[in-house]
């Protein structure tokens, strides 16, 4: 099943509309794509590729947890920015990779695809959606 988000304004709808023609045209090139959310950093949803809802729910914030672990661990190592997580199941592979200010792209795919295949054009996916797709970190709130 693909989803979009439903949203009550036209300007949020045409947008998640490009954002799925983003995710659409970078990612049906991966040979058993099985499916991709977009998220913020939180762990919210905020565009499914072939999943259905619950789905890319569960997955978004599992991701997050990823996400921000590597970013912990590059911290400690002084590694710099990560750039994308490789992870190999015994029957799907994952990756993971930056998307602009606060986004994460968490893709999925059989064990069909090549590694190399699946990181590029992820990599590629999540640039062509950067640079106009900042989700700004939550700060926490002033203490009263």
């Amino acid at each position: 099943m693909t989803t979009t988000p439903n949203s009550p304004t036209s300007s949020t709808v045409t947008s998640n509309d490009a954002i799925f023609s983003v995710l659409d045209n970078h990612l049906s090139r991966i040979a058993g794509i099985q499916g991709a959310v977009l998220l913020s950093n939180d762990g919210i949803p905020l565009t499914a590729y072939l999943l259905d809802r619950d789905q890319s729910e569960r997955m978004a914030a599992a991701a997050s947890g990823i996400a921000a672990t590597m970013k912990a661990i590059s911290r400690e190592v002084d590694g710099g920015r990560v750039i994308r997580q490789l992870v190999e199941m015994d029957d799907r592979y994952l990756c993971v990779v930056g998307c602009g200010e606060g986004s994460t792209l968490l893709v999925v795919t059989s064990r069909k695809a090549r590694l190399g295949e699946l990181g590029g054009e992820a990599v590629r996916t999540a640039q062509a959606l950067g640079e106009w797709l900042g989700t700004p970190e939550r700060t926490q709130a002033p203490t009263p």
